[in-house]
């Protein structure tokens, strides 16, 4: 099936020397957020589900880990097919499977079933994974850096818009049309992909196992993969721990929001999802570790001002903008150089780099609360800016390298 690249670069080549289109970049940034937004829509939900189903809270919860923990499955034994296959065809496949998990979810009858269909969308949920990569493949060198920033914009934005999008649709038409809705943008999604993405061969030929092999392989043979992995780990950690934490502080007793002011407030992080386009640039033109190293004392000064803002809506307000600029920014700059190290296993040192820090996303998260719960807002806030300060610290041990050309690809 010809698409409109096709006649622009050859399939399976990796490169576009015109360049991608700028409606398939697009493309490319809604599909990332939308898939990536199946892991978040049932965070405001878990209340509604407790009611529901009769659980407590604690066992609602663990809807979230069993999605989170389908998601480090699809990140480990699905993401790396994305070098062995045909790229199209297992996007295809993948988001067909998450439209069903997503009608199961929407009709379970009881709350087993919701945990088996939230573990599958969870799992196949990584197309977003699989699209930012292909996105580095098809385009040119000199504009990488610019092209995986627009995509990832689009990644972030999914991830922060997915809970307040949750929370008015279900306070409007209840938490079942959450999932059935995703559903239904799911199979959209399946279509305009598949109709628009240009055919991309394998980069490799081995057998399976040998790719999840290979993947391992990776991690020990690029301490640069394992270097940016550790960053992104400890910024992720903190931007969790924030927006973990964050919706005790706005429904207590100091602002009274309600669930729905919760999502609403979560509109105001995605402005940070507009450093993306800077930070493919800031990669283009060789500035990836000046720049993560002023990344890393952003987020820190963020939680300073998180900590002397607890009482000020602005000043937490401002704190969210920035600790999602500088995850974002680190995100960016960590991609553009691990897709440099070698460009026929993109998507396996992908599966490697958010496998890495997604780990640390999830003990953030989990850190946070227990913090929170034990010390209040002003330990989370300390907790907040010790990880990236911890990352600084490791940034200025970092082996140095000669600064490339502007149009170059760089590396750590």
């Amino acid at each position: 099936m010809s698409t409109p690249l096709d006649h622009r670069r050859g399939t399976g080549s990796g490169r576009q020397t015109q360049g991608v289109p700028g409606w398939l970049v697009a493309l490319l940034a809604v599909a990332s957020g939308m898939t990536v937004a199946n892991l978040y829509y049932a965070q405001p939900l878990l209340s509604s589900l407790s009611d529901v189903f009769g659980i407590s809270e604690a066992t609602a919860g663990t809807l979230i880990t069993l999605t989170q923990i389908g998601y480090v499955l699809g990140m480990i034994f699905l993401v790396p097919l994305g070098d062995r296959l045909e790229k199209r065809n297992l996007v295809s496949v993948l988001l067909i499977v998450t439209t069903a998990a997503l009608v199961v979810a929407g009709l379970a009858p009881n709350f087993p079933v919701l945990l088996i269909a939230a573990l599958i969308s969870g799992a196949t949920s990584v197309v977003a994974q699989i699209l930012v990569p292909f996105a580095a493949s098809l385009a040119p060198d000199h504009a990488r850096g610019r092209v995986v920033g627009r995509v990832m914009s689009g990644l972030l934005t999914g991830i922060l818009l997915s809970r307040t999008l949750s929370s008015l649709v279900s306070d409007v038409a209840g938490w079942r049309v959450v999932f059935l809705g995703s559903a239904a943008l799911m199979a959209v999604l399946t279509v305009a992909l598949r109709v628009a993405l240009p055919d991309h061969a394998p980069t490799t030929s081995v057998p399976y196992h040998h790719v999840l092999r290979s993947t391992a392989r990776l991690v020990r043979t690029h301490p640069a993969l394992v270097r940016r992995g550790l960053y992104q780990a400890a910024m992720f950690g903190a931007f969790s721990a924030f927006w973990t934490t964050v919706s005790f502080v706005l429904t207590g007793p100091r602002f009274h929001y309600s669930p729905v002011g919760v999502g609403v407030f979560a509109l105001v992080g995605a402005a940070g999802a507009a450093v993306a386009p800077f930070a493919g640039h800031w990669a283009d033109r060789g500035l990836t570790r000046p720049m993560t190293g002023a990344a890393f004392v952003v987020a820190a000064l963020a939680f300073v001002l998180a900590g002397l803002g607890g009482h000020s809506i602005v000043l937490i307000a401002l704190a969210a903008i920035l600790v999602d600029m500088a995850v974002q920014a680190t995100l960016i700059l960590g991609q553009h150089t691990i897709y440099a190290l070698d460009p026929g296993a993109r998507a396996r040192l992908n599966s490697a780099f958010i496998a890495m820090f997604f780990v640390g996303g999830a003990a953030g998260s989990q850190l946070g609360s227990t913090v929170y719960h034990a010390g209040g807002w002003a330990a989370l806030s300390v907790l907040g800016a010790v990880l990236p300060l911890a990352a600084l610290v490791y940034w200025a041990f970092e082996p140095r390298s000669p600064r490339p050309a502007p149009a170059a690809e760089t590396r750590d």
